[in-house]
């Protein structure tokens, strides 16, 4: 927005959205229901809610009274007259694992969704076991949210290797007998 190119500032919003909603919000939807423990959901719920502010923010321009009938379900005062998000606070809060963790888990499902895409299943298709290959720091990051990726993809057993590059083999469960 800073360069006034509103065709881009709304595609790249655009874009973060959709990514935000198919990767990220499924990754933490089992956690935000309690699934982890009610820490675990806490924290969830406010990582979602501090999201949907900053999209509601990020739309405000494009769609004003849709953005502001939106924000004013949770807030007293007006969108246009809040802050502009800032992403200081949000990186402080991720601490040193940055986006990494978010972009790796994303990668993961990303991949555990073609594998039952090519073979005709639908989504909610039970993953026996995947077996990721990566290099050490991206398994090590995996490790840490390895629940979230399980749950989202429905997987039952997570297997990691290290290798050279992401590689995700899937193994589904049998079809069930209609």
């Amino acid at each position: 927005l800073d360069a006034f190119d509103y065709a881009r500032a709304l595609e790249r919003t655009e874009s973060f959205f959709w990514s935000f909603t198919d990767d990220h919000l499924e990754l933490v939807k089992a956690r935000a229901y309690g699934e982890q423990g009610p820490d675990a959901s806490v924290s969830a719920r406010r990582a979602l809610r501090t999201a949907l502010g900053v999209l509601q923010q990020l739309f405000a321009p494009f769609m004003p009274f849709v953005a502001e009938e939106v924000w004013r379900w949770w807030h007293p005062s007006s969108v246009h007259a809040s802050a502009w998000p800032q992403s200081g606070p949000l990186r402080a809060a991720a601490g040193d694992a940055g986006a990494l963790p978010g972009a790796v888990a994303a990668a993961v499902l990303g991949e555990v969704r073609r594998a039952k895409s090519e073979a005709k299943r639908p989504l909610r298709t039970e993953v026996d076991r995947a077996t990721v290959t990566d290099t050490a720091e991206r398994i090590a990051v995996l490790e840490a949210v390895a629940d979230d990726v399980c749950a989202a993809g429905r997987v039952s057993e997570l297997v990691t290797a290290e290798g050279r590059e992401l590689a995700v083999a899937c193994e589904l469960a049998p079809e069930a007998a209609a």
